[in-house]
């Protein structure tokens, strides 16, 4: 019964994949005809150079598996169960680029215990050894509180900067903006760090490296522009000189000497001197409601802040050119509104909620629907984007507290049903 069900799940799949991409090919903004160049699909890079068909290769293969590489008691979003068919479930559609698998929001003691990261290591080796071309992202947030004051401020931190070295604890009141800007902006106690401050980029280079050296390969550092917090350009420089030393470290410490960083970049990138000082940039889908037709949603350039056909061009920190940089979008989670079920045009959220949640609540078919629709009009609207594909997010006003895309089995019986629809648009 099992694999009849399957068979018939992959067929139905295949039609509807087929018939919605038909339909994008007419509906919407059918008249644009830029499909995405083919190119060679490679995943060999080395000392610090990813070519961008290379870059392409993963961006086109990436889902977004939250805290895959989390462990219990280290979990920022709730329990994680059923973890081990992530496992099954990642070689089965082929993915690549597995992002935000580890981090850590406002948990700076977890650097203090060394299971968070041993436990992590050992997951990565798990997964190298059946496929060595992946790369897993790790996240380094928009926020620090006074807990950094439990982490020890190792003395090759001090030695990366040209300083000598201290016998101190990172201090959390020298990464705050001296204006006073974002102070205790999440919680008091808690703010958003000004990356201008030398403190701030001591402490993001020690969690650089400390993922690094666990085998991941990719960083994205969150809200970038809200920590380049001043107009007088210091914050983009101090990006430039942080990112040159992570990716300098990355060189000769990470496994293929190169970390890919990337970051929410709403102005489509941050360039200095005509240079791209980031790999590629993320950003949220943000869904446009179709109202009229309820619960519906459908992708739109200029609807708010998306970023579709905006992101800035120049030379990337690999060599290359490029007029518009590679970025990937994703179904974002950032909780629920005051009017759940209703729909806002003037704000982020989808009918109520939050993307990652909104699509949680729709019926399975319009959630595989919705994944090829989303892929195919990227690929013609702006063939320099890519769909990250959701795998594992937190949800809000959901059925659970977190999204997953298995197949339902015994082995994942909260699974909903994505996989096979994610790895029928990937062989595509």
């Amino acid at each position: 019964m099992q694999k009849l069900r399957l068979k018939k799940a992959l067929f139905t799949g295949w039609v509807m994949v087929i018939a919605v991409l038909a339909a994008c090919s007419k509906s919407g903004e059918g008249t644009v005809t830029k499909i995405r160049p083919t190119f060679e699909r490679n995943y060999t890079f080395s000392d610090g150079n990813i070519p961008r068909n290379v870059l392409d290769s993963y961006l086109s293969r990436s889902i977004l598996q939250a805290e895959y590489l989390n462990s219990e008691g280290f979990y920022n979003d709730g329990p994680y169960p059923y973890k081990e068919d992530d496992f099954r479930m990642l070689k089965e559609v082929g993915a690549k680029f597995i992002g935000r698998a580890i981090y850590s929001w406002d948990i700076p003691e977890a650097f203090t215990n060394p299971a968070f990261l041993a436990t992590a290591k050992e997951r990565v080796v798990e997964v190298h050894a059946a496929d060595p071309e992946v790369i897993f992202q790790a996240c380094i947030f928009e926020i620090v509180s006074t807990k950094v004051g439990q982490v020890q401020v190792p003395a090759w931190v001090f030695a990366a900067f040209d300083l000598p070295a201290e016998s101190r604890n990172f201090d959390y009141n020298q990464m705050l903006s001296t204006e006073g800007k974002f102070i205790d902006h999440w919680r008091a106690g808690a703010s958003v760090p000004d990356i201008s401050q030398l403190e701030t980029q001591l402490y993001f280079y020690y969690l650089a490296v400390a993922y690094i050296n666990i085998g991941i390969e990719a960083i994205h550092f969150g809200q970038v522009e809200l920590m380049a917090m001043h107009s007088d350009g210091s914050g983009v420089e101090a990006w430039d000189s942080l990112l040159s030393k992570v990716r300098n470290y990355a060189r000769s410490n990470a496994r293929r000497g190169t970390v890919l960083c990337d970051g929410h970049l709403g102005s489509g990138g941050l360039v200095r001197d005509g240079r791209l000082l980031f790999d590629f940039v993320s950003f949220p889908m943000r869904v446009k409601e179709i109202i009229g037709d309820p619960q519906k949603g459908e992708l739109k350039k200029f609807h708010l802040d998306a970023i579709f056909g905006r992101t800035k061009g120049g030379i990337t920190p690999s060599g290359w050119s490029c007029d518009h940089a590679p970025y990937i979008v994703e179904l974002d989670n950032f909780g629920i509104s005051d009017h759940p079920g209703t729909p806002n045009l003037n704000d982020h959220f989808v009918w109520g909620f939050d993307e990652i949640s909104w699509f949680t609540n729709q019926p399975e078919a319009y959630r595989n629907e919705f994944l090829a629709y989303a892929d195919g009009w990227i690929e013609r609207v702006d063939p320099n984007g890519f769909i990250q594909m959701p795998g594992s997010r937190v949800t809000s006003g959901t059925s659970g507290n977190r999204y997953r895309a298995n197949t339902p089995s015994d082995a994942c019986p909260i699974g909903m049903g994505q996989e096979q629809t994610i790895k029928q648009i990937w062989n595509r």
